[in-house]
């Protein structure tokens, strides 16, 4: 049996139902509007200026050179050729209008930018204490340096343990050493108490002539 396959389906156009999702496709649907603009305007040398008032009604903007000279070239066209009608007052008003949109969104950016900024900040801050944090504890675990009045019943106990093992591994160690250097010279014996000593210089007999 043949499966029938519809291709690729076209996207119904229609406002979105669900406030997160029409955010979200708002926000990757702008800048790819933008992208756009500024292939254009690099491919074809274009001027170009677009402003976005999103659904909870911020603006954003997007110009080439700059928004503010497209703006301008776009009104003075339509205020010329409007010059002679009674509609200069309204052309005006919709340029002022354009122009505080504009510096609106300059705001918002920089706000947002700030906002950035205050993020990064605050990580670090929060990486340095953990850093102190890591430093005071590894500080803390050296607790064998404080002085003996000091120290707990159970860090004692672990103290003479570890003070028991490394004497302990001390006597062995010397005793091996003993034996190397009796080895090497026999001349030298250890005393009676573990420690080696040199043997008494040899002393000739004495003989008195008759």
């Amino acid at each position: 049996m043949v499966r029938k396959c519809k291709g690729r389906q076209k996207i119904e156009m229609m406002r979105m139902s669900k406030e997160s999702n029409l955010l979200v496709t708002f926000s990757k649907r702008r800048s790819g509007l933008f992208k756009k603009a500024s292939e254009l305007s690099t491919l074809c040398g274009v001027d170009i200026a677009i402003i976005v008032f999103s659904p909870g009604k911020k603006v954003f903007s997007f110009g080439h050179p700059s928004v503010e000279s497209v703006v301008d070239r776009f009104l003075a066209r339509m205020w010329n050729s409007n010059s002679s009608s009674n509609s200069s007052g309204s052309c005006h008003q919709q340029q002022q209008q354009l122009i505080e949109a504009h510096r609106n969104a300059s705001v918002r950016e920089l706000n947002m930018q700030l906002m950035e900024i205050s993020n990064q900040v605050e990580v670090e801050k929060k990486r340095g204490e953990g850093l102190t944090k890591m430093r005071k504890d590894s500080e803390e675990k050296c607790w064998w340096e404080a002085p003996v009045e000091e120290l707990r019943l159970e860090e004692l106990e672990q103290l003479k343990g570890v003070m028991e093992e490394l004497n302990s591994g001390v006597g062995k160690q010397i005793q091996k050493l003993q034996l190397l250097i009796i080895d090497s010279n026999p001349f030298f014996t250890p005393n009676n108490k573990g420690s080696l000593s040199a043997p008494h210089p040899y002393t000739a007999p004495f003989f008195s002539s008759i």
